[in-house]
C-alpha cells in the first residue's frame, strides 16, 4: 500500500501499454500507421455525481487519443445516470459511424444490450471502470475494484485496531445496478466480516448519490448512535455524505474510507474529517482505454492481462491514501498540487503536513 507514486505510475502505465500489443503506440494520421486515422470513438460516461469523469477521465483520455491518432475525434457523452440516456447515446455514436465504443454503464445489466447492438455492427465495446458481466465486451480496463474494497475496508479495521477502538460498523455501498460496485462491496466484505466488529447496517446508495448516502447514515445514527466507530464509505461521494451526516447530528465523526481521491476527500483527509481515500490515477486507465481503443480501430484485437466475466481485461491496483502518505502520494507525485487542495481553511492542515 506504501508503494510510493512515481514507481507506481510508472510501473502500471508501462504495463497498460505492453497489455495492449500495438506496435503502433504513437502512431500520428500523418504517418501511415494503419487504418481509421480519421476515425471517431464514442466515449460514454456514466454520471454527474462524481466530479472526475468532467475533470479527469473525459481531458485525459481525449489527449491520449490526440496523441495517438491527430485526425481521429471522440464523441463524448455522459448519461448524467440515466440508463435510458446511455443507450439513446450509444445508438447515436453508432449513427455517427463510431469505430469503438469506450463505455462506462449507468446499470451494468442494461449496458448488455449497447454491447450486443455494437457488435452486431462490428463496432467493438472497451468496458471502463465497470464491467458488463450479462454480455462479454470486447476488452475491460479499470482498477481492481473488489481489491480496492478490501484496502480501504482493511485499512479501517487496521486504523481501528490501533487505537483499541471496538464497536459496529456502518457500510456505505455504491450503486445497485454498477457491477463495479458489487465487487467494491464484496471487497469490503472480506476485510470486516472477518474483523470482529460488528456491522451494525449496510445500504446500497442509488445512483452513488452522495445526498441519498447523508440522508441513510443520518437514519443509523438516530438508530445506532455512539455505537457506530467506523464507515466504510464506498467512495469519496457517499464518504462526503455520510460526514455530512455526523456533523448535521452535532456528534463526532468517526474514521470514514472513501475512493477515488477526489480534490474534496483530500482536503477531507488534511482536516481530519475522511480517514482514507484510493488513489488510482485516472491517467492510467484513460490513457490504456484510448490506447486500446486505437489498436481495435486499426483492426487489432488486444490480449487481456487476465480475463474477467469472460472478458480480456487489465486490472490495476491502486494505493490507499490517508494522512500519513497523502503528501508523498498525490502531491510529491505530482497528481495534486498544492495551490488547487490548500485553499482557505486547509491551508493550516496542508502546511502541518508539509504540503506545499
Amino acid at each position: 500500500m506504501r508503494t510510493t507514486a512515481f514507481a507506481a505510475v510508472a510501473v502500471i502505465a508501462g504495463a497498460a501499454l505492453t497489455a495492449c500489443g500495438s506496435d503502433s503506440g504513437t502512431t500520428d494520421a500523418g504517418s501511415g500507421g494503419g487504418g481509421g486515422t480519421d476515425a471517431k470513438v464514442a466515449f460514454l460516461m456514466p454520471d454527474l455525481a462524481s466530479t472526475r469523469y468532467e475533470l479527469q477521465d473525459k481531458p485525459l483520455f481525449e489527449a491520449k487519443m490526440k496523441e495517438l491518432c491527430s485526425g481521429c475525434s471522440v464523441i463524448y457523452q455522459n448519461a448524467d445516470s440515466d440508463a435510458a440516456k446511455q443507450q439513446q447515446q450509444a445508438n447515436s455514436a453508432l449513427a455517427q459511424g463510431v469505430k469503438a465504443i469506450v463505455l462506462d454503464p449507468v446499470d451494468s445489466a442494461a449496458a448488455a444490450t449497447i454491447v450486443k447492438t455494437a457488435q452486431a455492427q462490428n463496432v467493438p465495446v472497451i468496458a471502463y471502470d465497470r464491467p458488463i458481466p450479462a454480455t462479454p465486451a470486447d476488452y475491460y480496463i479499470s482498477f481492481d475494484n473488489e481489491k480496492i474494497g478490501s484496502m480501504i475496508g482493511q485499512s479501517l479495521v487496521d486504523h481501528l485496531k490501533a487505537e483499541k477502538i471496538e464497536g459496529g460498523l456502518l457500510q456505505v455501498n455504491g450503486s445497485p445496478t454498477d457491477a463495479a460496485a458489487g465487487l467494491i462491496k464484496k471487497g469490503i466484505h472480506s476485510a470486516i466480516d472477518p474483523s470482529g466488529h460488528k456491522l451494525l447496517a449496510e445500504y446500497d446508495t442509488p445512483d452513488w448519490q452522495p445526498e441519498k448516502a447523508q440522508t441513510w447514515v443520518s437514519g443509523q445514527i438516530t438508530q445506532f448512535g455512539d455505537k457506530i466507530v467506523g464507515v466504510v464509505a464506498a467512495n469519496d461521494g457517499t464518504a462526503g455524505g455520510t460526514i455530512a451526516a455526523f456533523k448535521a447530528a452535532g456528534g463526532k465523526v468517526p474514521p470514514v474510507t472513501g475512493n477515488d481521491a477526489e480534490t474534496a476527500a483530500a482536503q477531507r483527509i488534511i482536516s481530519g474529517d475522511q480517514y482514507n481515500t484510493i488513489s488510482k490515477p485516472i491517467k492510467i486507465v484513460a490513457e490504456a482505454a484510448a490506447t486500446v481503443a486505437w489498436d481495435f480501430v486499426q483492426g487489432n484485437k488486444p490480449e487481456g492481462k487476465t480475463t474477467l466475466y469472460d472478458t480480456p481485461s487489465e486490472l490495476f491496483v491502486p494505493t490507499v491514501v490517508t494522512k500519513e502518505n497523502i503528501k508523498e502520494v498525490l502531491f510529491d507525485s505530482g497528481i495534486m498540487k498544492a495551490s488547487e487542495v490548500c485553499t482557505g481553511a486547509y491551508a493550516k492542515g496542508c502546511a502541518e503536513l508539509d504540503i506545499k
